[in-house]
């Protein structure tokens, strides 16, 4: 009789924890969604950037990748703090930080301001995925990861989406200022519901030695990390395979549609989102699917492979109608979207109480890749420049992208080159003792 009156308490108290772990979950997700929309903002903005504080392509690129430059510093400490201290203060502060840096870059009247705020925006964006990723480790089922993980990307993909075409239609009907400024807030709103809501570890995780032993160093968490050859591969093969959304969707691709295919900005915009569309459906689809299978890497692999044929037929296929345009974006975002098992595969071959620094370790690859490829791609373009100016902004010709937009494919094929190297999970974490 005393074990049957406990029951209903136990019940009680297991919905509870699930119904919090999806809030914990969703509010992680929304700093993934604030964090996509502040990234890929610049690219409704490259005109009236460069008409503002009147600057080159290059240098609209090293301001779009201050926010790379902070993002590639910060992922390993990001990592090891979340490991050691926990996600709940650690990322309120990263959320107000992220808030502070655009509201900074709103007020800016010089390209060293804009390029502080940007850069603060990096530095409190660079815990948004690493922290997503570690409360999913810490608040669910290892089998849930990829899903979950990959849901995460949905939600963070809507963001990106926010930040082309609603961001431009708000730019075009106020100010690029009063936009970054009304994100900002919103920004300071996210850190205090987070803080006032997010626990770091669920009830049944308070007692796994795996998830919040303290014994382990921070020199010896990013050790262990680095001793691991398959994840060094993981995350080179990350920092290839995402490189050309951040180039394309991130900052540059509007300004080549709107150029190649002589639409408007706002039109651009919409296309350019649905490579953001594209990844919101593929990353929770190629999640369950690759469960499904049982395997990582083919998926990958298949998924990296028609990424290169949508990207490549959309800079280079002469010809194409509005309807293919759009056809192509949308599966190059969902097909490139399955390069995000890779996170749920340095999971897996990771001790769970080094899950935040090992992810802190592959997204610094794919920070690097931003950080190089946003100045470097607007370097060629300048270059290439045949002296048109349009309301004191430069404006590139088709040709000048094709040229620049050759690293496109060679990402791609790199990744795929990698891919080669890395050994199947078959969807199972490794055993303790066999980890480095």
């Amino acid at each position: 009789m005393p074990s049957s009156k406990k029951q209903p308490h136990a019940e009680k108290t297991k919905s509870f924890v699930s119904v919090h772990a999806w809030i914990i979950w969703l509010l992680s997700a929304l700093f993934m969604f604030y964090k996509y929309a502040l990234e890929v903002s610049p690219s409704v903005m490259t005109n009236t950037l460069m008409s503002t504080f009147n600057i080159s392509g290059a240098a609209l690129g090293n301001l779009a990748a201050c926010y790379f430059y902070a993002y590639l510093l910060l992922q390993i400490p990001a990592g090891l703090l979340l490991d050691k201290i926990g996600p709940r203060r650690v990322t309120t502060l990263a959320i107000a930080l992220c808030a502070i840096g655009s509201l900074i870059f709103s007020k800016a009247d010089n390209l060293l301001v804009a390029g502080i705020g940007r850069f603060l925006t990096g530095a409190g964006a660079a815990f948004a995925a690493v922290n997503c990723l570690k409360l999913i480790a810490n608040w669910f089922p290892q089998k849930q990861f990829a899903f979950m993980a990959g849901l995460m990307m949905t939600v963070a993909m809507l963001g990106a989406v926010g930040g082309q075409a609603p961001l431009a239609a708000f730019i075009d009907a106020m100010n690029w200022r009063y936009a970054m400024q009304f994100i900002g807030i919103i920004g300071l709103a996210l850190a205090a519901i987070f803080w006032l809501t997010v626990r770091d570890l669920s009830p049944t995780h308070k007692k796994d030695k795996h998830l919040v032993s303290q014994s382990i160093s921070l020199i010896d968490s990013l050790k262990r990390v680095l001793k691991n050859p398959q994840g060094w591969l993981l995350s080179v093969y990350s920092g290839f395979a995402f490189a050309p959304v951040m180039i394309f969707g991130g900052l540059w691709g509007i300004s080549f549609i709107s150029e190649a295919f002589q639409l408007s900005s706002n039109i651009a915009a919409q296309s350019v989102s649905l490579i953001f569309i594209g990844f919101a459906v593929g990353a929770p689809f190629f999640g369950w699917f690759s469960d499904w299978l049982g395997k990582r890497v083919v998926v990958m692999f298949w998924g990296t492979l028609v990424s290169l044929f949508c990207i490549s037929a959309v800079v280079y296929l002469p010809g194409l109608t509005s309807s293919m345009l759009t056809l192509l974006l949308f599966l190059f975002g969902f097909s490139i979207s399955s390069f995000l098992l890779c996170f749920t595969m340095i999971r897996e071959i990771s001790l769970p109480i080094l899950a935040a620094t090992a992810i802190g370790f592959m997204n610094a690859f794919d920070a690097l890749l931003g950080a190089i490829s946003d100045p470097l791609t607007g370097l060629f373009l300048d270059i290439a420049w045949d002296g048109k100016l349009v309301d004191g902004a430069r404006v590139f010709s088709v040709s000048a992208y094709k040229t620049a937009f050759l690293a496109l494919p060679a990402f791609l094929i790199l990744a795929l080159l990698t891919l080669w190297k890395i050994k199947e999970t078959y969807c199972k974490p490794s055993s303790p003792s066999s980890l480095p």
